[in-house]
């Protein structure tokens, strides 16, 4: 696996109602993941969550040796998964009624969130609350459809630094600001409160059926992206042609 290239990988939940599918996947679970998934009392959620475990499992069988029902996944302190092989490979989800996505990276840190635009007014509604005062400054001069792509852009770039850190929804928030305009385009702002440094981020997004994608990586010479689709669901992936993305800062 290449250190530079990034690898989306792409599903859908609803392709588990077809015949047999949610069975197949179902066999790739441990039984720790089999309580986990009858947990939920919502259906969509199961189709999510089995989504998700058969995606992560199928695509890093991608790239090392080990059978898909084979991984064994630890938790850190804050819920990020990492896995038990000696693989040097890293990964992040998220999932979505009609989309989960998996960002897969040889030995740096990564975080991804995609949120269908269905949400805009729902993240619009909240943003007070987790929108530094910079970016809401930078979001009251916006209107109508830019100020709900902007809402949209902001919540998915927030969830993927907060996932790459491991540290999910215990950092504030409202300390980390993306700012846009200017010669960078998009640029991060953090809190010394953080202990981290923007420049160790470079940070991308992309558009797919109707979602938007955040993808956040430890910096690089340049990171390359390769997206692949999996549909239907643990069939042989294919690759997309919509990998060429603007990676900020830019380099």
């Amino acid at each position: 696996m290449d250190k530079r290239t990034l690898h989306l990988w792409l599903a859908n939940p609803n392709d588990v109602l077809a015949e047999g599918v949610a069975e197949e996947c179902d066999r790739l679970l441990t039984e720790d993941e089999r309580a986990r998934l009858q947990a939920f009392r919502f259906e969509r959620l199961r189709h999510e969550y089995l989504t998700t475990r058969a995606l992560v499992r199928t695509a890093l069988s991608h790239y090392h040796p080990i059978s898909p029902e084979a991984w064994r996944f630890t938790l850190n302190a804050y819920g990020k998964p990492t896995a038990d092989a000696d693989c040097a490979m890293q990964f992040n989800l998220s999932n979505c009624p009609e989309l989960v996505v998996c960002l897969i990276s040889h030995g740096a840190e990564v975080g991804v969130d995609a949120e269908p635009w269905a949400r805009a007014k729902e993240i619009a509604e909240v943003a007070h609350t987790v929108f530094s005062p910079l970016e809401l400054e930078q979001l009251e001069t916006l209107s109508g459809p830019e100020k709900g792509d902007r809402g949209v852009s902001l919540w998915t770039l927030k969830e993927a630094y907060i996932k790459a850190r491991g540290m999910g929804v215990s950092l504030p928030l409202k300390k980390i600001s993306f700012v846009f305009g200017g010669a960078e385009g998009i640029h991060l702002e953090l809190d010394p409160c953080l202990n981290d440094e923007s420049e160790r981020w470079q940070f991308c997004q992309l558009d797919h059926a109707g979602h938007r994608i955040a993808m956040m990586v430890e910096r690089t010479a340049g990171p390359e992206l390769e997206v692949l689709e999996m549909r239907p669901l643990l069939a042989e992936s294919t690759k997309l042609s919509d990998g060429v993305v603007r990676w900020y800062p830019y380099c």
